[in-house]
């Protein structure tokens, strides 16, 4: 077969496994198991069942994983924003950067005491499975999201713990063991790579945002591209300079998240897609390295079974509960919190650090990884929607909007606010007529409700969830905020 046509072959089984992998989102629904599971599991399968296809080489899945997570923790962090990040900024910081050391610690004990493993492996498996991973959760809960605070912790936990393990897990590999001086060289490294990130961030976001508003550029298509090459930039930037990457790009992308710049909307759905498809990309290429014969071994099962469950019902509701504690959250969104702590991409790419550096007894420790997100993805995963309706956690339906209506503006519009009515605010069941609060030179120009213009007039009432497009003078943003999102604002 000539070279062409094998270049076709592989193009259209990419292709057909792009699209099986996209049409799995579809059937999660159903199953109520994340996509990225059912497509770990047809990978890990895939290698057993084609004697031709080989697992890649560790190198590549780590490259090819690495990039994924910088899509993802960009699209994340642009999610967030800065807004929401102020407003949850501590329970955020408290749960994912002492939480994941406190996750780490007591796994480690476990493994050590418990399962006998040396101090050193118990560290490294520990340390894989710390972090946790909010898409899995969202991909869970379809077409609804958590509302809240306890949506932005949730997201901004993972966000945050990512980059703390990854950093975590650099500083043990270059450690190479578990001694006193181990341990000082491990804090100085991980404090580096964190403050080396975050500076990297916070600057290369602010540069970022201004070359975002203040070079134009001559195509639409072009803005998203800017945006990607900037993000991995930005990591490459803080990796030289001996700094967390992933750090890095999630903080860039909360300062952009919520800021406004030209083809905004463009940008967030370019890289959301991307986000997606990132994910795709990472649990196939995880999945190509998983041994399925490895996993059945009983030194490797039992004892991921055994951490999975020590993590997900003791370990995390212990950890997680008291840093919670001050956070404003109702007791039901704190149980839930304690409970969807679920685990994804970057606990397996941890765990493939292990298996390229060669450790002692590596394939054992990465199965016990696999096996425990596995377990915390299908197991936990599929209980998470019962779990938050059981607790009564406020959730909110998201519908596809697949058309658009909107307006080209040559120059930024002053004094444009685009406003959701909260439940129990002054514009909740008001008449417009009747919002006599509202600053003087204000209107009330469109009204959406559940995905459907509102034709406006004095008349109209408002209701909750309404989003509304105010044209007013721009100081009076929060003024509006106070009459149309005033119970919101006050959580």
């Amino acid at each position: 077969m000539s070279d062409t046509y094998t270049f076709a072959l592989l193009l259209v089984v990419t292709a057909a496994v792009v699209l099986a992998a996209v049409l799995a989102n579809r059937l999660t629904q159903w199953l109520r198991i994340p996509a990225p599971a059912l497509v770990l599991a047809a990978s890990a399968v895939a290698l057993q069942v084609f004697p031709d296809l080989h697992t890649p080489a560790e190198q590549t899945v780590d490259r090819l994983v690495t990039v994924a997570l910088i899509f993802i923790l960009f699209d994340g962090g642009m999610g967030i924003g800065w807004s929401r990040f102020r407003g949850a900024a501590r329970p955020i910081a408290m749960v994912g950067i002492l939480g994941t050391f406190l996750t780490a610690v007591a796994g480690a004990l476990f493994l050590h005491l418990v399962v006998g493993l040396d101090w050193y492996a118990a560290v490294l498996v520990a340390t894989a499975i710390a972090p946790t991973d909010p898409a899995v959760v969202f991909s869970v809960l379809g077409q609804r999201e958590v509302s809240g605070r306890s949506g932005t912790i949730l997201e901004g936990e993972s966000g945050a713990n990512d980059p703390v393990g990854i950093a975590l897990m650099a500083s043990l590999l270059t450690a190479g063991g578990i001694s006193g001086g181990a341990i000082g060289h491990i804090a100085a490294e991980f404090l580096l790579q964190m403050a080396v990130g975050a500076v990297v961030g916070v600057l290369g976001g602010q540069a970022l945002l201004w070359f975002m508003r203040h070079v134009p550029l001559p195509e639409e298509g072009l803005y998203p591209l800017r945006t990607l090459a900037c993000a991995l930039a930005l990591f490459g930037v803080a990796t030289l300079a001996h700094g967390s990457g992933f750090l890095a790009v999630f903080v860039a992308g909360i300062l952009i998240g919520d800021a406004r710049a030209p083809y905004k909307r463009e940008i967030e759905h370019f890289h959301s897609g991307l986000s997606s498809l990132a994910e795709i990309v990472a649990f196939v290429a995880l999945g190509l390295t998983v041994d399925l014969g490895v996993l059945a071994h009983t030194e490797v099962w039992v004892p991921g079974v055994a951490l999975a469950l020590v993590v997900s019902l003791v370990i995390r509701p212990v950890v997680v509960g008291p840093l919670l504690a001050g956070s404003g959250l109702q007791r039901n969104e704190k149980r839930f919190l304690m409970f969807a702590g679920l685990k994804g991409a970057v606990p397996l790419l941890l765990g493939s650090f292990i298996l390229s550096e060669h450790i002692d007894d590596a394939e054992r420790l990465y199965g016990m990884v696999v096996i425990v997100v596995v377990l915390s993805v299908v197991g936990q995963g599929s209980l998470v929607p019962t779990v938050a309706r059981l607790l009564k956690v406020p959730m909110r339906e998201v519908e596809p909007e697949p058309w658009s209506l909107g307006v080209r503006l040559r120059d930024e519009p002053n004094g444009v606010h685009r406003l959701t009515v909260a439940r129990g605010s002054a514009a909740d069941g008001s008449r417009i007529s009747d919002l006599t609060v509202l600053p003087e030179g204000v209107w009330v120009s469109f009204v959406v409700r559940r995905g459907q213009l509102v034709p406006v007039s004095a008349e109209t009432v408002l209701e909750a969830a309404d989003e509304a497009l105010v044209l007013g003078d721009p100081s009076a943003g929060p003024e509006l905020r106070a009459v149309f999102e005033g119970s919101a604002s006050e959580e």
